[in-house]
């Protein structure tokens, strides 16, 4: 869609949309709110205003609408608005050894035990190697270090999936 045709949209369907990009309905609603945008520099503005406007529990709103890294079947069940997306973000996790996939499936485990909430990670452009990797790294973080860095993460895979919405990409 176009700059325009978002502007335009009835607000309920901006939600919808602007839900496909990030899952915390506070970010959809203020994007939504602060429409019409004059530009996509506007838009962009926009969107770094309603990030920063989040608190924790909107974060882990955003992280609860993604799959789990590597868990390929939940993308093709439970999250069926965004497994295009989120399968071209975790194409590398597509091509992982069985091994590697048991691998990520435990840390994943470990991920939300420790911290309460799914691993997060801008996965696009990455092996499954490297994923683990990062995962396994971050599971040594602190929680309010690993909450931002979620959120960091999160910011990159909400600007990419406009990206893709708003006109295909930049």
């Amino acid at each position: 869609m176009t700059l325009e045709e978002l502007n335009r949209l009835p607000a309920d369907e901006a939600r919808r949309a602007l839900a496909r990009c990030c899952g915390a309905p506070a970010w959809a609603e203020r994007l939504c709110a602060g429409r019409p945008f004059a530009d996509r520099a506007a838009l962009d503005r926009a969107t770094a205003d309603a990030f920063a406007a989040l608190g924790p529990d909107d974060w882990r709103e955003a992280f609860a609408a993604h799959a789990r890294i590597g868990d390929l079947e939940s993308l093709r069940r439970k999250f069926a608005a965004t497994a295009e997306w989120a399968g071209e973000e975790q194409r590398g996790a597509a091509a992982a050894s069985e091994d590697t996939l048991a691998a990520l499936a435990d840390g994943n485990r470990a991920y939300e035990e420790r911290f309460g909430y799914i691993f997060i990670v801008f996965a696009t452009g990455k092996s499954a190697g490297e994923l683990l990797a990062l995962l396994r790294a971050r599971l040594a973080n602190d929680p309010a270090t690993e909450l931002r860095l979620a959120a960091e993460e999160q910011m990159k895979i909400t600007r990419l999936r406009l990206d893709r919405m708003v006109d295909g990409a930049r």
